[in-house]
């Protein structure tokens, strides 16, 4: 439910201004509109950068924690004071990590260079070539590649054998002519390297275990400094948020707040002798949302946010899609024991997470509620055909199966098949009565007798030719009525789909009776579309149990010859690998589908607009 709002405007002089703002976010309660809108100011800025450095400080502490909890040796010494400190302090930890990673990488890859020649003295090289006059070059080939040549000509000296490549020393007083990898080494020794390798190792485990004991002991620190930077931001974008008049002698500020705060609000108000005004939002106002759900519908809200938040003037769809939301999951995933493996997750979450994740547990356990009904429904349990076995508890509940082999087939097609459209038929006039309502609530009743008109027209031509189909006599009496009906349904459809033509009374008809036209072509290859998208989840449900079954067949017949006391463990793991795969891939459409036809269908045919800016009241953020 969208909760309802109140607009003021506020006139403030500049000597009032401060103690105003400050009486303001101390009351909480109203969500300031930005008049200057993309502008910004040298403390705004300051602010929003604050911000991303705690925020990529506690990301930082997140991601050290999850990889380096198990590494870390004990407490290192490590004292705070404020947020601020302890932000610098983190950012210094972060910046030595990389310093040190980066040095461990140098001296890996200079070790690496040199372990070929061994642990050899520069300045006994150069005392050499000082002696003999002749340059010391190191080259490298393949071992097959050395020639003896070399050897002859320029004192070639192998000295190893590494990864089969020949490392070798070669003497000369100009550039020889060799067909080899000339390297370049390092200027250090090879033990110079191992031990600042081992150095810059012992620093950075230092290192995580300063930075892990912060993560476990201070990070609510950074995040208490993290939501003053929020409240600073709020206020510096306030203070963009008015306009001066009267040569800056008034200060301008609109705002907005719930109508059950607007009596104390205003009271508050009253009692400073500041001047405003309350009243109700115009159409063309641009109104922060603030959504209240109950405690089910509410679980449904972050499937919501994916698509957008709905905007004042819309009805808030939560509560309606909410309930086929859960449906489509079950069909989609279609097998009673995938449902209870979501169940027993989502049970598992609510008790054992934290507060963020409670919610998408209990979410689960709807899911899995639904699965679990909708899979035994539809006959199918880890991918077992329930109506292909000769259980003795299962014989008086076979024939109710909704499956080709349960209740059998319906007009000539599968059950399910007939049942998707069915539910999808169902939540798309579900969708024109809710378009209905928000044209009645936003400009009329007139302005929503068009779509209640197709809703009336299309139950009447199901009651009237789709009962009998069915083997249902209706009593003549009936039949006149629903005639009637659509009579009256196609008057609206023709005459009444767009209102305010009648401005014009000599080409409001003639626009009403071609918009009846057109809407008639939309909703005759619409309908159809729409109602045809809800096959899939049918297709999706069946696709899910087939492929369980295969991997039931296969775990069967790939083992039948083994002796049984070996047979068990093959046999468990392709059941376990095949039913990961068919239950991972099943999860992710169970998921993606039903949004897909909540988003496109439902919403469209509830002509759902979104694009709700959501209501933030300016307040004090505590530390």
């Amino acid at each position: 439910m969208i909760e309802k709002m109140k607009k003021l405007t506020f006139l403030v002089t500049q000597k009032e201004y401060d103690g105003f703002i400050e009486g303001l976010r101390e009351q909480g309660v109203v969500h300031v509109q930005q008049l200057k809108s993309g502008q910004t100011s040298p403390a705004l800025q300051s602010s929003l950068e604050l911000r991303l450095r705690y925020k990529q400080a506690i990301d930082y502490l997140d991601i050290s924690r999850k990889a380096w909890e198990k590494e870390a040796e004990g407490n290192s010494k490590f004292e705070i004071q404020d947020s601020s400190t302890l932000l610098e302090q983190v950012e210094k930890l972060k910046a030595e990590e990389i310093r040190l990673r980066h040095d461990i990488d140098e001296a890996e890859k200079n070790i690496e260079r040199l372990e070929p020649w061994g642990n050899f003295s520069w300045q006994k090289i150069q005392e050499l070539q000082q002696k003999t006059g002749m340059t010391v070059y190191f080259y490298a080939c393949a071992a097959k590649s050395f020639r003896q040549e070399w050897a002859e000509k320029y004192f070639a000296i192998p000295v190893d054998d590494y990864r089969k490549r020949t490392y070798f020393l070669a003497f000369s007083d100009a550039e020889p002519d060799i067909k080899a990898e000339r390297l370049e080494l390092p200027g250090g020794s090879l033990n110079q390297y191992r031990q600042e390798l081992a150095t810059a190792q012992e620093a950075l485990q230092r290192n995580h275990d300063t930075t892990c004991q912060v993560a476990r002991q201070y990070k609510d620190v950074l995040e208490a400094g993290l939501r003053q930077a929020e409240g600073e931001i709020q206020l510096h974008q306030v203070e963009l948020s008015d306009e001066s008049i009267a040569d800056g002698a008034v200060r301008l500020l609109v705002g907005w707040t719930l109508a059950e705060k607007a009596d104390a609000l205003t009271n508050w108000l009253d009692e400073r002798h500041l001047y405003y005004t309350i009243e109700d939002p115009a159409y063309e106002d641009d109104v922060p949302v603030k959504i209240k759900n109950g405690s089910y519908t509410s679980l449904f809200e972050p499937i919501l946010r994916m698509y957008s938040l709905p905007n004042y003037h819309d009805i808030d769809p939560s509560l309606f899609f909410a309930p086929f939301f859960m449906l489509f999951f079950g069909l989609c995933l279609g097998d009673g024991g995938y449902g209870l493996l979501v169940l027993f997750g989502g049970i598992w979450l609510a008790l054992k997470g934290n507060e963020e994740t409670k919610k998408y547990g209990r979410l689960g356990i709807w899911l899995g509620l639904a699965t679990t009904v909708c899979g035994l429904l539809m006959g199918t349990f880890f991918g077992i055909d329930l109506t292909q076995q000769e259980w003795a508890f299962l014989a008086p509940v076979k024939p109710y199966f909704i499956n080709d082999n349960g209740i059998g087939k319906i007009f000539g097609y599968s059950p399910m098949m007939v049942i998707s459209v069915i539910i999808g038929f169902v939540q798309v006039l579900l969708g024109m009565v809710l378009k209905a309502c928000k044209a009645w609530k936003n400009y009329g009743f007139a302005y929503s007798i068009g779509t209640f008109s197709w809703v009336v027209a299309l139950l009447s031509a199901i009651a009237l030719f789709g009962l009998p189909a069915c083997g249902i006599a209706l009593p003549q009496g009936l039949v006149y009525a629903l005639y009637g009906l659509i009579a009256v349904s196609v008057v609206g459809i023709f005459l009444y789909n767009n209102p305010s033509a009648y401005k014009n009374p000599i080409t409001g008809p003639l626009l009403n009776i071609g918009g009846g036209v057109w809407a008639t072509y939309g909703m005759s290859t619409g309908l159809l579309g729409d109602l045809l998208s809800y096959i899939r989840l049918f297709a999706l449900g069946l696709t899910g149990g087939v492929l369980g079954g295969v991997f039931n067949s296969l775990a069967i017949d790939l083992t039948s010859s083994l002796p049984w006391f070996i047979r068990w463990l093959p046999m468990v793991i392709i059941l376990l690998a095949g039913h990961g795969i068919t239950f991972a891939l099943s999860m992710i459409s169970a998921f993606v589908h039903p949004m897909r036809l909540t988003f496109v269908e439902f919403f469209k045919n509830a002509d759902f607009s979104g694009g709700g800016k959501e209501y933030t009241p300016f307040k004090v953020v505590k530390g």
